[in-house]
């Protein structure tokens, strides 16, 4: 048995909580075992997709020998530089936005809020080490997954290399090696310096003037967070509003926000290109054919994501991959090498943390419990709901009513504005609404967007609804406690139920009560 390769620079601040997260999750001394004769399945990559599969397919006891190898740190993304890390940043940014709104609920907030912004990240550096044990090397290890820290690449259809020197044999394997943020091709932002989701967890001080290139989930997620936490946060988005691909009127609302939290928008722009001066980072931007300029501390990317398929040697097994769609899989989440899959960020365009682990376990039964590919599961049988976790978050399951024109389906939008539940009144959240659409003449739910503080807490009743294919009358049965605001979705069903009382139907109530 040999070592690992160099320990992969540690995350910054090196301080206690960072120093136990890398511990478990790439651990300095960890020694890689020697290669088992043959694998069942081989994993390449150690985020959700990779984990999932792996302590899956290792927990059946069923004695199947699963290697799972990482070339940085196991967790992946959504632990490290994702999903944790920016839940924190999130949660705090609330806290001060609630404190600001405190004298509307006859509370008298003290003078001038104070943000240590130093005690916001390490508290989220805590946190995000007191998870790490669940994904830690150490733990999959117990589990009996034989755990390489390595960079992997494929020698042939059989079998994958660990660094260079390890020789792992496989019947199956899956590529699960996710991706990164994409870097924008803008003059002089290389020679700048810039930060990305891999970068942005590391600070310690707040940057007094922020930059945050991109307006969809990600970009709108960390401006108005970092806006809240003290920076002035100027936003650039290429379209005309942002979050464009998600409802027009949840993303106004969410826009509006964003403007009421004095965070600069600069929408429907072109970056032209980047320099450094004495006075800061400075964008130059063309907007109505006007060429303007910002000046700023630090540049935040968050313009979408880019597979992470350099030096698999994919070639060598005839995997076929697009350098921005990633791996090419069908819809059993098969490659174009009928022995090896793929799962997550690498191959798909649900890139959520949810959607990793719910095709995670699609691989498992299609790799190992799919004879003659007899009963294989489909990725496109899943109902995948997904949160965009800005303050108010957008929650959104099923079509949009715009895919459902698409496919030519004629359909019924039902809306219940937050201002009319007592429960939202009673918090002081009235902006936003529930939204359902539902198949015309019939209570079949197509798809539906809630805008709400807690809309990712409430989307998974009407995501539930559609999985199990009940309709809105179900949901109209279903006793919702009073006061919450889950109770707009069941005012929605009701409202479906009243379109129903027409006046034949009117007449035939009638008669039954006469006989009653």
């Amino acid at each position: 048995m040999t070592p690992s390769i160099k320990q992969e620079p540690a995350l910054q601040p090196l301080d206690e909580y960072n120093q136990s997260l890398m511990s478990h999750v790439h651990p300095i001394d960890w020694v890689n075992p020697s290669p088992a004769a043959n694998y069942d399945l081989v994993v390449i990559g150690a985020g959700t997709a990779g984990l999932v599969v792996a302590a899956g397919a290792a927990g059946l006891g069923l004695g199947l020998k699963v290697a799972l190898i990482e070339k940085s740190l196991m967790g992946g993304d959504c632990l490290n530089v994702g999903c944790v890390p920016s839940k924190c940043l999130i949660r705090s940014s609330r806290v001060v936005a609630q404190m600001r709104e405190a004298t509307a609920f006859g509370i008298q907030s003290p003078d001038g809020i104070k943000i240590d912004f130093a005690a916001v990240m390490a508290r989220m550096r805590r946190i995000r080490a007191g998870i790490s044990p669940h994904d830690s090397a150490e733990r999959f290890r117990n589990l009996g997954v034989d755990v390489f820290l390595g960079r992997a690449e494929f020698l042939d259809s059989g079998a994958i290399a660990v660094n260079g020197n390890h020789r792992l044999p496989f019947k199956k394997a899956v590529i699960a090696t996710g991706a990164r943020a994409t870097r924008p091709d803008i003059p002089g932002l290389a020679e700048t310096g810039y930060l990305t989701n891999e970068t942005v967890f590391s600070l310690t001080e707040c940057p007094p003037r922020l930059a945050v290139i991109g307006g969809g989930p990600i970009g709108c997620e960390l401006a108005q967070a970092f806006q809240r936490l003290g920076s002035q946060v100027t936003l650039f988005h290429k379209h005309k509003h942002i979050l464009d691909r998600e409802d027009v009127e949840a993303a106004e609302i969410v826009q509006q926000q964003l403007l009421q939290d004095n965070l600069k928008l600069v929408l429907d722009c072109t970056l032209e290109k980047v320099e450094t001066t004495d006075a800061g980072k400075v964008i130059h931007y063309r907007q109505n054919d006007v060429i303007n300029t910002v000046i700023v501390d630090e540049i935040l990317v968050g313009a979408g994501r880019t597979p992470n398929v350099d030096g698999l040697n994919l070639e060598a097994v005839e995997v076929k991959y697009d350098a921005r769609r990633g791996v090419i899989v069908d819809d059993y989440l098969q490659t174009t090498n009928p022995r090896i899959y793929a799962a997550g960020d690498i191959c798909m365009n649900w890139k959520f943390t949810h959607a990793a682990d719910a095709a995670a376990r699609i691989v498992i039964k299609n790799t190992l419990f799919s004879p003659f590919g007899l009963g294989r599961s489909k990725l496109s049988s899943l109902v995948m709901p997904w949160v965009t976790y800005t303050d108010p978050e957008i929650a959104h399951v099923g079509l949009y009513e715009r895919e459902a024109q698409e496919k030519g389906l004629e359909t019924n939008t039902i809306t219940i504005p937050f201002n009319t539940v007592d429960r939202a009144l009673a918090d002081g959240e009235t902006e936003g609404f529930v939204k359902i659409f539902h198949k015309r003449g019939s209570d079949q739910i197509l798809g539906a967007t809630i805008v709400a503080r807690h809309a990712g807490e409430m989307i998974s009743e009407i995501t539930l609804a559609i999985a199990t294919k009940q309709g809105l009358s179900a949901l109209s049965g279903v006793i919702h406690p009073y006061p919450t605001q889950a109770e707009a979705i069941k005012k929605a069903a009701d409202a479906y139920r009243r379109t129903l009382l027409t006046p034949r139907t009117q007449s035939l109530l009638k008669l039954l009560t006469k006989f009653s």
